[in-house]
């Protein structure tokens, strides 16, 4: 029985078996030798038309001698990039693991596992080798045999963008099926493949392929990225719901439920504040209007929000910056100086003194901040604490040298003089005596020392 045409290049395209030819002989050496040519013109082309651009040259290793340049995509954000210096190409990656991390998108983060060797491909010119591939005949690589020994080569010479150029015209040439079967056993040409179509946008292929290795954190986080596609929130929300369920790592899960959580209240509150700044009936609305929605905002700016806007509501209101702190495991000191800059920002100081009073079993009370008070004395001075704010923290700082350096800093001078007296140091006392003003009550209290014959002077 006869084939059509298409029914051979079908079965040259799936099939292991090559075609008969009269020069079995040497065929072994002829195919290696045509695959090793067809390399080598793509590389020369890649490389002229890199000339023509004047494009900087950098070597597998980032060194800048050969013709790629590396980078490290945050994959879970799409937000930023890092330089990386270079790939590893010698182990490969478990079946199951995953290269991602959620971390980076709900912490603002950068988290690498530390169970796998993180890998990347390199950043391609995609267009230039889309452009090129027909340049160089790859059309007499028929067998599937024949392929992948031309796969293997543009491997071995280390370009990037000759293994792009070859995996393309493989994706054209080959069933799926069989072409990421043997993908899976050339992880080099893999991560190149993986980036090629993550560049290209070709996200159902990518699902696709990730389905066919195995890979289930990576397909369920490519389609949780999805959700930076849609701009209705009420849709983005249904989206996020429906991740809910798919195989993340335990970590990841954790973060996909936050996010949703956080934009379901999100919503709620956004429509709860728009409504009460338009009736105009709300004074700290009126006083201090909104500048922006609070929708898909993260987390912590959620938090600043609230407590700019919330901050007396009970821990049983979606708004409540208790109740989000609950919620979301936000941890103290995290909580602690979002709300002391919201607090500031108002100059709510009697709010802000509340954050740090501690009462004891015995019923008195001191000053407690898990951050240390030099850095408080610079966020209350940044949002123009008066004096009388800032020296009951200065004063709290432990070292004295720097207790005196930021009273000076900031005025407070009765910290400055209390300080002298304590160290009984005269001297220093009457120096600063011409530092204040004339007829002030600080020299006043300068000269009431000074005069006190109860004081034992050290100089």
């Amino acid at each position: 029985m006869m084939k059509s045409k298409a029914d051979e290049e079908d079965y040259w395209n799936s099939s292991k078996f090559k075609a008969f030819t009269f020069d079995d002989e040497d065929d072994e050496f002829t195919k290696l030798k045509e695959s090793r040519q067809a390399v080598n013109s793509i590389c020369g082309l890649v490389e002229e038309e890199e000339d023509e651009d004047e494009v900087e040259k950098v070597s597998w290793s980032g060194e800048p001698v050969g013709s790629i340049s590396w980078s490290v995509r945050e994959t879970a954000s799409s937000l930023r990039e890092q330089s990386f210096p270079k790939i590893d190409t010698t182990p490969s990656l478990p079946k199951n693991s995953s290269g991602y991390s959620l971390s980076s998108l709900f912490k603002g983060k950068e988290v690498l596992s530390d169970s796998s060797v993180r890998l990347y491909a390199p950043e391609l010119r995609k267009p230039k080798s889309e452009y090129k591939v027909t340049a160089v005949s790859l059309e007499k690589f028929r067998s599937l045999q024949e392929k992948l020994l031309l796969l293997d080569e543009a491997v071995g010479v280390h370009d990037g963008n000759v293994i792009t150029a070859v995996l393309i015209y493989l994706k054209k040439s080959l069933s799926k099926e069989v072409l990421f079967r043997e993908l899976e056993s050339r992880q080099t040409a893999l991560r190149h493949f993986i980036h090629y179509l993550t560049e290209s946008k070709e996200q159902r292929l990518l699902l696709e392929l990730y389905r066919a290795l195995g890979r289930t954190e990576d397909e369920a986080l490519l389609q949780y990225k999805e959700h930076l596609r849609i701009t209705d929130e009420n849709k983005r929300r249904d989206f996020l719901k429906s991740c809910v369920s798919l195989p993340f790592s335990p970590e990841d899960a954790g973060h996909v439920q936050d996010h949703y959580t956080l934009l379901e209240r999100q919503i709620i509150i956004e429509a709860t504040d728009r409504q009460a700044e338009t009736g105009g009936k709300v004074e700290i609305f009126q006083k201090f209007p909104r500048r922006a929605s609070i929708l898909n905002m993260p987390l912590i700016t959620t938090l600043y929000y609230c407590c700019f806007y919330h901050y007396a509501e009970t821990e049983g209101t979606y708004s409540s910056p208790a109740n989000i702190r609950q919620t979301f495991r936000i941890a103290e000191k995290q909580y602690f100086v979002t709300a002391l800059a919201a607090r500031a920002k108002l100059k709510a100081w009697h709010d802000v003194d509340a954050l740090f009073t501690s009462r004891n079993w015995l019923g008195f009370t001191r000053k407690k901040s898990p951050l240390s008070f030099s850095r408080v004395a610079d966020i209350l001075s940044k949002n123009n604490a008066p004096v009388q704010v800032l020296q009951e923290y200065v004063g709290l700082v432990d070292d004295v040298e720097l207790r005196v350096a930021l009273a000076q800093k900031y005025k407070c001078h009765f910290i400055v003089i209390s300080t002298y007296r304590d160290l009984k140091d005269r001297q220093l006392l009457l120096g600063y005596r011409g530092k204040v003003e004339r007829g002030s009550e600080e020299e006043r209290k300068i000269d009431e020392l000074l005069s006190n014959p109860q004081i034992r002077w050290k100089n």
